[in-house]
């Protein structure tokens, strides 16, 4: 059967997770299936989940209104998040109109690379890559503070990615640009934790 990946299909790069994902795990050798996560009771059967970029204000509205929050939390898996999806893992959020999922021990401020048309590209030095990453910025978080639980996983002018257990959480879209390296670790990670 193989490892099911979900990606939260409410908002965001939905099918660019899938494309990459489905890549990560053809050039492991892995068996899986990759799908638009879109139900409550579809979360419980799933061994890793993405939560893609968006806005992280309706992202997380629309996981109350669809009825995700407690399975979200209740989840065993892994979860791989990107952008908004940073800041819906974290503990602390700088905006109370979102309602973080307290599923990492990060605190994240939204935006700290300011407005759409502030977006960038920058290399991002990541914890035992000896290459850098092109690290794709749009309205991106930073983490604040990393707690005893949490990792430093990259860095740019900030700390910009973090791992807790089979977490991983990303300020920028490693889906864009066809670098699979974070893909890849985030299974491997998975599937030898």
């Amino acid at each position: 059967m193989g490892i099911r990946i979900g990606v939260l299909a409410l908002q965001g790069n939905v099918s660019e997770h899938i494309r990459a994902f489905e890549a990560a795990l053809a050039g492991l050798g892995l068996e899986g299936e990759v799908f638009p996560l879109r139900d409550a009771e579809d979360i419980p059967r799933c061994d890793a989940i993405a939560i893609p970029g968006g806005e992280s204000t309706t992202i997380s509205r629309l996981i109350t209104k669809n009825g995700m929050r407690k399975p979200l939390k209740d989840f065993r898996g892994g979860i791989f998040a990107t952008c908004a999806g940073m800041v819906l893992v974290a503990s602390a959020v700088d905006d109370p109109r979102v309602e973080p999922l307290g599923l990492m021990d990060i605190t994240v401020a939204r935006n700290a690379f300011g407005r759409q048309r502030d977006s960038c590209e920058m290399p991002i030095a990541i914890e035992g890559e000896p290459e850098p990453f092109a690290g794709y910025f749009i309205r991106a978080p930073v983490v604040e503070s990393v707690g005893p639980a949490a990792t430093v996983l990259c860095r740019a002018d900030h700390v910009v990615g973090a791992i807790q257990g089979k977490h991983m959480a990303l300020s920028f879209h490693p889906e864009l640009g066809g670098d699979l390296r974070l893909h890849i670790r985030f299974l491997r990670n998975l599937t030898e934790t």
